[in-house]
């Protein structure tokens, strides 16, 4: 199928520090694609990928899991890797999480974690009856577009397919274990107001990483999808001084203005 217009991946290459960044459960590069900008416009390298099942229709996600997504982020982590000197992972939601296993299993290899609002558990009595009703309804209504800023849409699919849905849930029970081996430099950044996932997923994450140098952010004035929000410039920044403490002037180009590549194409489920 088709890549949904505004949903292709994105990519820079910039400076000697890189970073990573990683969207949310059926949704697409769209939403986090000014972040990836202004982070390119400071002259670091970025690659946003479009994750497998996503940015088409729902039906492609449905044959699609954890494993896939996380071997995209894995996959772009070490390309990355090869041309920068620093790496950073980020993310929003389900995002975020992709970004700390990769620094739970990567290690010195990540700089640095930047997530927004991670999500950390399905919850709800529906999360326990996924194993089953899984195999009898093929979805259920849409989580995307959760913003307060009114007239911003967030690009993804209107609907949840329940296979996906039941992966995410074990991926999630699988990056909380390995929380602890999370010891890299973090900024989390989340609502207070989030009607996808609540403050406790952050507070939860906080409290198991072994991260020392940890700075955490309220987003007063966003809802879920914050980098598409009211507080969108803020996180912008601050990632940026958060990368730029850690790797100072690392974003800076060494030759040229550095390319832009927005990718074209089609993607495909299974």
């Amino acid at each position: 199928m088709p890549v949904l217009p505004g949903a292709e991946p994105f990519r820079h290459e910039g400076g000697e520090a890189g970073v990573l960044l990683c969207h949310g459960f059926t949704g697409s590069p769209q939403s986090l694609r000014p972040w990836a900008e202004h982070l390119a416009g400071r002259g670091l390298s970025v690659s946003l990928p479009l994750l497998p099942g996503h940015g088409t229709r729902w039906e492609d996600m449905q044959l699609t899991g954890w494993p896939d997504w996380y071997a995209e982020v894995d996959r772009e982590l070490r390309l990355l890797g090869e041309r920068c000197e620093k790496v950073f992972v980020a993310g929003l939601s389900m995002g975020a999480a992709l970004a700390l296993r990769l620094a739970a299993r990567h290690g010195d290899a990540v700089g640095g974690i930047i997530a927004v609002n991670p999500a950390n558990k399905v919850h709800g009595a529906t999360a326990h009856a996924l194993p089953v009703v899984r195999h009898f309804v093929p979805t259920t209504k849409g989580i995307v577009s959760d913003i307060a800023k009114e007239g911003v849409t967030e690009l993804g699919y209107d609907r949840v397919p329940l296979h996906a849905a039941h992966s995410l849930r074990l991926f999630f029970r699988l990056v909380d274990g390995e929380l602890p081996q999370v010891t890299q430099p973090l900024l989390l950044l989340h609502s207070p107001q989030d009607h996808v996932v609540p403050p406790a997923d952050s507070e939860r994450v906080l409290g198991r990483v072994s991260s020392t140098d940890v700075t955490e952010i309220l987003l007063e004035h966003s809802y879920h999808v914050a980098t598409l929000d009211h507080d969108a410039e803020r996180i912008f920044e601050e990632s940026f001084a958060f990368i730029d403490r850690l790797a100072p002037g690392a974003g800076k180009e060494t030759s040229g203005a550095g390319r832009t590549r927005r990718q074209e194409g089609t993607a495909t489920g299974g």
